[in-house]
């Protein structure tokens, strides 16, 4: 049975799951309908940190234009433009047993393309959430819906998968960045 969890929590993840290599960081949402004449596009990535929380070179940010990490550990299954339909908008896989030993944290977040431009922002989207599942099984290892905390933001941090004790644990954050992308690249240490 998946386990739901609220902003703040963390879980062990390989430690309570024996056996979980490959998992499915599934994303998903709904927008709320505004005249404003542009579709939503949102878009998942993924920063992956050393021990600081930074980004040492670009291939460790995975987005829409950099799908694969060298490694094979993280891997975007694909932009979706629209977020229409059921289940998971958008899915990053990681292989624990490929990402590399510098990397501590893998940062998973959400961004609205062209915000600015489109008068969107995340108090616009509804039904947000991240799930965790064994790409092995298709087994729902947890569940972290974000609710509807946010208003003029533009991007969010979901959660962080980050290495502890030689075990991969989940930190549901849901913490909110106006300046989109770009603000997201720079906190985590990259030169936009």
């Amino acid at each position: 049975m998946s386990i739901n969890l609220s902003k703040g929590q963390r879980i062990d993840l390989t430690k309570t799951n024996p056996g979980l290599t490959k998992a499915i960081i599934g994303l998903g949402w709904d927008t709320n309908h505004y005249d404003g004449g542009h579709d939503f596009d949102l878009d998942a990535s993924a920063f992956l940190t050393d021990e600081n929380g930074k980004v040492v070179q670009d291939h460790d940010f995975i987005f829409y234009n950099n799908l694969v990490h060298p490694s094979g550990g993280v891997e975007h299954t694909g932009d979706n433009r629209t977020g229409e339909g059921e289940g998971d908008d958008e899915q990053i896989k990681i292989n624990f047993s490929k990402v590399p030993s510098s990397i501590h944290r893998i940062a998973i977040t959400v961004t609205i393309h062209d915000a600015e431009v489109r008068s969107q922002n995340f108090g616009q989207v509804a039904n947000a959430f991240a799930r965790v599942v064994d790409e092995e099984s298709g087994r729902e290892i947890l569940r972290f819906d974000l609710g509807e905390d946010f208003s003029v933001e533009t991007a969010v941090v979901i959660c962080e998968l980050y290495r502890h004790n030689g075990d991969w644990k989940f930190n549901a954050i849901g913490s909110g960045f106006s300046g989109g992308l770009a603000a997201l690249c720079r906190n985590y240490g990259l030169t936009v």
